[in-house]
């Protein structure tokens, strides 16, 4: 068996040649104003003003079109994304980004320090990452006010008897186990659509978010049922780390 670093590193070049080779066509493929990431992001930004939020880290962001809404809507926000593509990086100056606005970036180890952004956000990323709970621990040391994360919820897809068994693999702690089997050893799967990506749910990284925040408030970005879990299959979650003044 190669090592599991060996693995990772091959992960991310394929990864890197999926998304160099749809730059130019990303946003056409990923964007929608009614898709699960624009409803999140209309909501984020709803709240921005009540968090008193001056300051925006924007982890995975692709071609910036977060970043450019914002500057949009509220100029006097200071934004900032991090994307490792080059390719898409020059895509989202080229839709009007500046180059400080954009730069490049791991979310796995964030080269800033602890409380450095009122807020950080990321939509889609995070299934792309091979170390999910070791960014969003990155989110919270470097979120002085608030995380804001909009992703998949594995356990919300597929027909009922699918999301059941994949929830009940989850409950007895064997969901990781049946994905490395479903994946033949890889630990990711690749689509047309989306490149390469990780099984992930949002629930996954619920309990180290609801240790450092005050309050997490949830949000189903699909059509869903009472209980996000099991049925949603993407989420939007708020963390907030210290209450507003009013």
């Amino acid at each position: 068996m190669r090592p599991a670093d060996a693995a990772t590193q091959d992960a991310i070049q394929i990864q890197r040649a999926y998304y160099a080779e749809t730059a130019q066509r990303y946003d056409d493929m990923h964007v929608n104003e009614d898709d699960e990431h624009s409803f999140a992001l209309r909501f984020m930004s709803s709240v921005l003003t009540h968090l008193g939020v001056q300051s925006i880290l924007d982890i995975g962001c692709g071609t910036g079109r977060g970043l450019l809404k914002i500057k949009r809507d509220l100029p006097h926000i200071n934004v900032l994304g991090i994307e490792p593509s080059a390719e898409l990086r020059k895509a989202g100056h080229a839709n009007g980004l500046a180059e400080a606005e954009l730069i490049d970036g791991n979310g796995e180890a964030l080269a800033f320090a602890d409380a450095s952004f009122d807020l950080v956000c990321e939509f889609g990323a995070l299934h792309h990452i091979p170390a999910p709970a070791q960014a969003v621990a990155e989110m919270l040391r470097v979120a002085r006010k608030a995380i804001f994360i909009s992703d998949s919820n594995n356990f919300g897809k597929g027909g009922r008897l699918s999301r059941l068994s994949k929830q009940v693999f989850n409950a007895v702690g064997l969901w990781p186990l049946v994905d490395r089997i479903k994946t033949k050893g890889k630990g990711y799967a690749i689509s047309e659509g989306d490149g390469l990506f990780y099984s992930y749910s949002v629930f996954n990284d619920y309990q180290q978010i609801r240790a450092k925040c005050k309050s997490v408030h949830l949000l189903s970005t699909s059509d869903g049922g009472p209980n996000l879990y099991r049925t949603s299959t993407h989420v939007a979650l708020l963390g907030i780390k210290a209450q507003p003044k009013l």
